[in-house]
């Protein structure tokens, strides 16, 4: 159960002792989270300072830079950055934290005294850091994707249930109250049963060549450390760092990767979706180095008690329609089609379908209590043993689904998909693409 403390090592003792006191010291404010009741204000106000989480950040700008922002009100005691311009600015923001260029030195130096660990890098350091945190007995909060193999989501979640500490994917968007509404709305069964669902985004991470020659390093990017697990390769000036590795399979995902997690985030929560039995995939030619400008990828997932199977279609890029189940649609969104109506979402809106049929709609009585914040989550999470809404268990699955739909667009097949193993079971040559290689001094396992 996540919040419970790893079993007893005398070589992080101390740590454990403050764990169990945070988790007990504030235990009251659990009652009132599940009531709906704990407010932001609420939770920053009842912490004193030794009540504080002792904080370890891996990364520190641009996205890194605001999940800094989301947990600065915590004692952020470590700061780790391959960019020592990235990392000065930091560390002017917290002077008294220790300042590292590689994650595995920080984590092996400050986890005995430290309780948490926030991971904000490229997709393809995810794991290898979330897992030497988490096998310290860190809390983990990681940035979307959780992962950039289907094998690495797998693993960081069944550690983190292992390690009983608390978890949270960067999935903000999760904790607005849009969403909620939507999921509400949906398991009431306001537009009936709910068999196919579609989600898109008009943004494309793609395209491109490989560069014939790098050039020099510059003197404040440790390039090495940047690769981490990933094949080395030259740096190339604007290629890579600090926002473009996303093109590339060695290091992210393409749009799927980017923006699944937040918009397939939806369909999963209001139809408790986990794992599906077949995924295919239509895009362009494969290439070897870098994702597609758009891709289109079909999800089937099975009936969960009393709720129909599920046909979900993700459209990314130059795949995105213009309409949906009938209706002029926007350039991102989700369009849930039921039995008796249907339902277009974002992430600030609903509207619902045929408009005459539901004039006079008044939404459910809430269920769903409003978030406290998306970081506040976790940090009360590390605090007090509550879970989490975007805990490793739940944003994993999310997370293996998400990625397999680029496994079935680079092996060119659809996958008869068996979650449990995680096995495409008509095509072996998905395993080198469900799981991964890694440099030496890099491994997960």
């Amino acid at each position: 159960m996540l919040g419970i403390t790893p079993p007893f090592n005398p070589a992080n003792e101390p740590a454990m002792q403050r764990r169990q006191f945070l988790k007990h010291s504030a235990a009251l404010s659990t009652a009132a989270l599940t009531a709906g009741v704990w407010s932001e204000t609420q939770a920053a106000d009842s912490l004193s300072p030794n009540e504080k989480l002792k904080v370890l950040c891996v990364g520190t700008a641009n996205r890194a830079g605001a999940n800094v922002d989301g947990v600065k009100g915590e004692d952020i005691v470590g700061l780790c950055d391959i960019d020592s311009k990235y990392l000065a600015k930091a560390a002017a923001q917290f002077p008294s934290a220790k300042t590292y260029r590689d994650y595995r030195e920080m984590i092996a130096q400050e986890a005995d005294s430290a309780d948490a660990i926030v991971i904000s890098t490229a997709d393809h350091n995810h794991a290898p850091a979330a897992i030497r945190g988490i096998r310290a007995g860190l809390h983990c909060y990681c940035e979307k994707p959780l992962t950039h193999t289907v094998h690495e989501a797998r693993l960081i979640a069944e550690t983190a249930k292992e390690m009983g500490v608390a978890t949270q994917m960067g999935t903000q968007i999760h904790a607005g109250n849009n969403y909620r509404r939507v999921v509400e709305i949906i398991r009431a069964g306001t537009i009936g049963d709910v068999a196919e669902v579609h989600v898109w985004v008009g943004k494309g991470w793609g395209g491109g060549e490989r560069p014939e020659s790098g050039d020099p390093v510059p003197e404040h990017l440790d390039w090495d450390l940047w690769l981490g697990p990933a094949p080395e390769r030259p740096y190339k000036e604007g290629r890579y760092h600090p926002a473009n590795w996303r093109r590339w399979w060695d290091f992210g995902q393409g749009t799927l990767g980017d923006m699944g997690c937040h918009y397939m985030d939806l369909p999963f929560w209001a139809l408790d979706l986990r794992h599906p039995t077949r995924v295919a995939a239509e895009g362009p030619e494969v290439h070897p180095e870098t994702c597609p400008l758009g891709l289109t990828v079909h999800y089937e997932f099975p009936a969960r008690g009393s709720q129909v199977p599920v046909k979900m279609t993700w459209y990314d890029g130059d795949h995105i329609p213009k309409t949906v189940a009938g209706e002029k649609v926007p350039g991102s969104g989700v369009m849930f089609v039921g039995s008796e109506g249907k339902m277009f979402a974002s992430y600030g809106n609903y509207r619902l379908y045929p408009e005459d049929s539901f004039q006079n709609f008044q939404p459910p009585t809430p269920t769903i209590p409003d978030s406290i914040g998306h970081h506040q989550e976790w940090i009360h999470a590390c605090k007090t043993g509550a879970e989490t809404t975007c805990n490793f268990d739940y944003s994993g699955a999310l997370t293996e689904s998400v990625l397999l739909g680029n496994v079935a667009f680079r092996t060119g097949k659809a996958l008869d998909w068996d979650g449990k193993h995680l096995k495409a079971t008509n095509c072996p040559e998905a395993d080198t693409l469900i799981q991964k290689q890694y440099r030496t001094g890099w491994e997960v396992a």
